[in-house]
């Protein structure tokens, strides 16, 4: 089976841009475009979208809000953030709002593609270096009882679960977390999927933020 991709720009250049080079692969579908967030909402609605290449600065509904929505139906897709700067302040709102990532929209096509491989994988799309940036934008304006309400919600981690964890808060793709704590990388994910489920998180920023709330990183 293929990804079937929603490419979500106001930019029509943009779009046909990135349906050339996803058009290529042989493991990815383009199944639709949208100018804007509440377009993508409405054809994500009618079903048959894995993934949401989601720009952030739109007319009518931009990517932030188009993602809050997205992840709050159902069968909610992936999304990926597209943006102009890595530094973009929009992209730190919607990454902790739940996307699970993030595009540049120079980024080469082949690492384009394998980002939306890596997303449907469940694997990491940030380097060390931007989570780390992601975290201290998002949590240094943070009030005090998000420590403890942060401490509340790692309590429910069993010990195990809690190693995971502060790697992925460190940055750690799951090939290095199996690596690093001697299990499979099977067994990574599946205490992932637990630690998303007790942590009420969408992806690995949102852990990372939890984990730096609590003080364990």
């Amino acid at each position: 089976m293929t990804t079937r991709v929603l490419l979500t720009d106001d930019d029509a250049l943009v779009r046909a841009g990135l349906a050339l080079i996803l058009g290529g692969s042989p493991d990815i579908t383009i199944v639709g475009e949208a100018a804007n967030g509440a377009e993508s909402v409405q054809k994500v609605r009618g079903g048959g979208v894995d993934v949401v290449l989601m720009d952030i600065r739109m007319p009518v509904m931009d990517g932030i809000a188009a993602t809050s929505q997205l992840l709050d139906l159902p069968d909610a897709p992936k999304v990926i953030v597209l943006t102009t700067f890595d530094a973009d302040e929009y992209v730190v709102r919607a990454l902790a709002a739940g996307a699970h990532g993030f595009l540049l929209k120079d980024t080469p096509p082949a690492d384009i593609v394998a980002a939306i491989s890596k997303v449907v994988a469940g694997e990491p799309m940030l380097s060390p270096t931007i989570t780390a940036q992601l975290i201290r934008q998002v949590t240094e304006a943070a009030p005090d009882d998000k420590c403890e309400e942060a401490l509340a919600r790692v309590a429910s981690l069993t010990a195990r679960e809690r190693e995971v964890a502060v790697a992925i808060g460190t940055g750690s793709s799951n090939a290095e977390i199996a690596t690093d704590l001697h299990m499979s990388v099977a067994t990574v994910k599946a205490h992932i999927s637990h630690i998303f489920t007790k942590l009420e998180v969408t992806n690995r920023v949102q852990v990372a933020i939890c984990m730096h709330d609590a003080g364990l990183i």
